[in-house]
């Protein structure tokens, strides 16, 4: 078990999403930086999609009374094991009667923490993801306060010695981040002047922005005649452009159905390059091919096999 000593500024328990009831209205949810979740259960010994912890902007402080393998992986948030620093990106072993602590991020946002044998918060749904809108999943569908306990699922055999990423496998964390577009479905409710504004133009993330959405400000995006849909299906990566031109990107807890046009999508693989974005910094988008994303997913799916190889 782990005890919150203080919970951050918005931490929860979160795994790969509640996938197959988007049809009934209920969003996906899930780690908002798949890579870096998934990253730190394969350090940690767990399967990929086990719950973790995601600390958002200012991490946690928790005691483990009982001995404890773990990884951290995302942004650094200057984590220490009992007032010593940790190295971001591994997995160690935890003493018993210990305290882990983490202050705020310095490039990036989001920080995941895997306990070797997973969160063992009962699934909503098929999901033990936190969905705080609608009060389901996690710790009563909640962000953690103090005093909170996580139970921690068991594990045979758990490991003791220290593991790393390979430096070739570490995304680096900057102010300007570069993501990879298809255009479409409603591409064509633009004008040629405004697709050409999205890639040719620099936007900046607004600071009202969640895990629900990232609104961007910046040049504004011309429409043909106006933004309205009749609503269609919405998911994760799909950019919005309502009435004042300013793009909005959904992302994890993105509501199912949407009213206004959609311009392109995020491909999956840099939906991870988004979470860690913060108020302020710039995004560039550039135009992408359906081959070149699916090689994208492919080339994301190597990383992370070969990450439990080594």
């Amino acid at each position: 078990m782990c005890t919150v000593i203080k919970p951050g500024m918005l931490t929860t328990i979160q795994d790969q999403g509640r996938i197959g009831y988007r049809a009934y209205g209920m969003p996906v949810s899930g780690v908002m930086d798949r890579y870096a979740a998934t990253m730190a259960n394969i350090l940690a010994g767990n399967d990929p999609g086990a719950a973790v912890l995601e600390m958002t902007l200012l991490g946690g402080a928790f005691h483990l009374p009982n001995e404890a393998y773990l990884a951290v992986c995302g942004a650094d948030m200057e984590g220490t094991l009992n007032g010593r620093k940790i190295k971001n990106w591994s997995a160690f072993y935890v003493p018993a009667n210990s305290e882990l602590v983490f202050d705020y991020a310095g490039k990036g946002c989001r920080t995941y923490l895997a306990f070797y044998g997973g969160i063992s918060a009962p699934p909503v749904l098929g999901s033990r993801s936190t969905y705080t809108r609608a009060a389901i999943g996690g710790l009563e569908g909640r962000a953690l306060q103090v005093d909170d306990v996580i139970e921690i699922g068991n594990g045979d055999a758990m490991p003791f010695a220290m593991r790393e990423l390979s430096h070739h496998y570490l995304p680096k964390y900057t102010n300007e981040i570069r993501v990879r577009v298809i255009l479409g479905p409603q591409d064509d409710m633009f004008t040629e002047e405004g697709r050409q504004t999205l890639f040719r133009g620099s936007f900046a993330v607004s600071p009202r922005n969640d895990r629900m959405g990232i609104l961007l400000e910046g040049p504004t995006i011309q429409h043909v005649t106006g933004p309205d849909i009749i609503s269609d299906a919405l998911c994760a990566g799909a950019i919005q452009v309502p009435g004042d031109g300013h793009p909005i990107i959904m992302m994890a807890d993105c509501q199912t159905t949407g009213g206004y046009a959609k311009i392109g999508f995020v491909i999956g693989p840099d939906l991870s390059k988004l979470a860690q974005a913060k108020a302020g910094d710039t995004i560039t988008f550039v135009e992408c091919s359906d081959a070149e994303a699916v090689a994208a997913l492919e080339a994301e799916k190597l990383s992370y096999e070969k990450a439990a190889i080594g």
